[in-house]
């Protein structure tokens, strides 16, 4: 029941992850890169939490101004009041008010000469200001910062909110408001002996100019990044999108069957995965068209090859027609029946060479001992006796030759080597068979005292359907597979096969296997 869950959420994982596999490679990087550019942009979150922690300051600190000066009028003769709220107002760059409890201004810093406050008119400002006056407006609706209330001045001193509270028992009151430029205006007031309420009031624009500066910074820092990280973004994803797809309509190409025109880019320059990949396409295409070539090579040649026997088979079977000898028939009925023998041995040798490199590959390789199994197999050729008073000698080094292998295939290797040496030995010659342990490898040698190989002719006789007989062998006995085959076994074993001469002796040939020796403890 585990593994089955185990699946469900394997699949459910690949489904989670489907939805990447349907979009470019180049609007994801894109995306990835923008993603970290959008946490940069939370920076102007922050500062609105930083402006809004100033403005709580600045108001606060309004409430403790107005009512430190409020105390100061309170000790001051009321002919000293106007002068004394003129200096205060200097001082503090605030503008001062004086209301009675009836709301009628008593005092006004302004109407005593003292112009440090003014609120500035938004259609005279200059592009630069409204610009930043709308980015202002479009920050603040995007983090969702509140809204102060409208600034504008009131005559009556009773519809100012701080005022009305201050007449009303609270020891200060301030509020935060929003001038027509969007800079904010704090009001503050406290009480004074006799029924009168102090109000400041100060423009604080030096706090919208100060987060102005640090977004605008901010702006120049996230422009510059966007613009270095969508660069590199589109040379990222040049570089692995654009091979990809030279690699991808390549493989479309071979795929349909342009292989001989398609040449795969194998981007020698590039040391990364793509550049593996660019050569193990590459190196795939060749071994497809090698594999082509020999398919179509091995179709030739096995056509040819049953040309032969069915072209005398049929010659035979046309004669049969017209010969009424009894004599004469039978000779013809023995070639049908040599022709036959012959269709059936190659069709079975055609069809082991066709499907070995298969069976090779799904094979489950055994400890093997090759000295026994050779041994075995030396006892086997003398007791069904052999022709030409031939003999066979088995000589083994080194005890037990294990190697991990296919007992039935390498066992026909070594059955071809020796038929084929002792096919090729002269009346009374000697086929010598050797094993011995060469490092970490097995070799075997078949040697035997026929007239041996030329060496141009070592490599071509490897081939399929190569063959070279003894004269005094009747044709059409040998498919010219049988070498094929055992190269083929040799090598699906991660061995090597080759012929040479023999040093102690000017004939004769030396067929040598090596196999990799098992490790102690291999199993299947």
């Amino acid at each position: 029941m585990a593994p089955a869950i185990a699946f469900r959420r394997s699949d459910a994982a690949e489904q989670a992850r489907a939805w990447s596999g349907k979009v470019s490679l180049t609007p994801r990087i894109l995306a990835v890169n923008v993603l970290a550019l959008l946490l940069l942009a939370g920076g102007f979150f922050y500062l609105e939490s930083f402006r809004s922690r100033i403005l709580d300051q600045r108001t606060t600190q309004a409430g403790r101004e107005v009512r430190l000066m409020a105390e100061a009028l309170a000790i001051v003769a009321p002919p000293m009041r106007d002068a004394t709220i003129a200096q205060l107002a200097r001082q503090t760059g605030t503008r001062l008010r004086l209301y009675d409890r009836g709301g009628v201004p008593l005092a006004d810093s302004r109407a005593l000469g003292i112009a440090n406050f003014r609120l500035d008119d938004p259609d005279d400002d200059p592009l630069a200001r409204r610009s930043a006056r709308w980015l202002d407006a479009g920050i603040d609706r995007v983090v969702r910062a509140p809204l102060a209330p409208g600034y504008r001045e009131r005559r009556d001193g009773r519809r100012w909110p701080d005022v009305r509270a201050v007449f009303g028992g609270a020891p200060t009151a301030q509020t935060l408001w929003r001038a027509p430029d969007r800079t904010p205006v704090i009001t503050a007031a406290a009480p004074l002996p006799g029924g009168l309420a102090l109000m400041s009031t100060v423009n604080a624009q030096d706090v919208t100019e100060r987060v102005r500066a640090e977004r605008f910074r901010l702006s120049v820092v996230i422009l510059v990044a966007s613009a270095i990280s969508i660069g590199l973004s589109l040379f990222l994803a040049r570089t692995i999108v654009v091979p990809l797809r030279l690699l991808a309509r390549a493989a479309v190409r071979v795929r349909l069957g342009r292989a001989r025109e398609v040449i795969v880019p194998r981007l020698p320059e590039r040391r990364d995965e793509i550049g593996m990949l660019a050569r193990a396409l590459s190196d795939m295409t060749l071994a497809l068209r090698a594999r082509i070539d020999a398919t179509e090579a091995f179709a030739a040649d096995v056509t040819h090859e049953l040309k032969n026997p069915l072209a005398s088979l049929r010659s035979a079977i046309d004669a049969l027609e017209r010969v009424e000898d009894p004599e004469l028939r039978a000779r013809l009925l023995d070639i049908v029946k040599d022709d036959v023998h012959r269709l059936d041995r190659l069709i079975s040798d055609i069809s082991e060479a066709s499907r070995l490199d298969a069976q090779l590959s799904r094979a489950t390789f055994d400890p093997v001992d090759v000295a026994a199994m050779l041994a075995a197999m030396v006892a086997q050729c003398e007791a069904r006796g052999l022709p030409d008073d031939v003999r066979v000698r088995f000589d083994a080094e080194g005890g037990e030759l294990i190697v991990s292998a296919e007992g039935a295939r390498l066992e026909r290797v070594f059955a071809n080597l020796i038929d084929n040496a002792i096919s090729f030995s002269p009346p009374g010659g000697l086929v010598h068979i050797a094993a011995r342990r060469d490092r970490s490898m097995l070799e075997v040698w078949v040697e035997d005292e026929g007239p041996g190989v030329p060496e141009e002719a070592r490599d071509a006789i490897f081939r399929r359907f190569h063959s070279v007989r003894p004269a005094q062998e009747t044709f059409g006995q040998h498919s010219g597979l049988g070498l094929a085959i055992a190269r083929t076994i040799v090598e699906g074993h991660q061995g090597e096969i080759g012929v040479e001469s023999r040093e102690d002796r000017l004939s004769g040939a030396r067929f040598v296997v090596r196999l990799p020796l098992a490790t102690p403890g291999a199993g299947a």
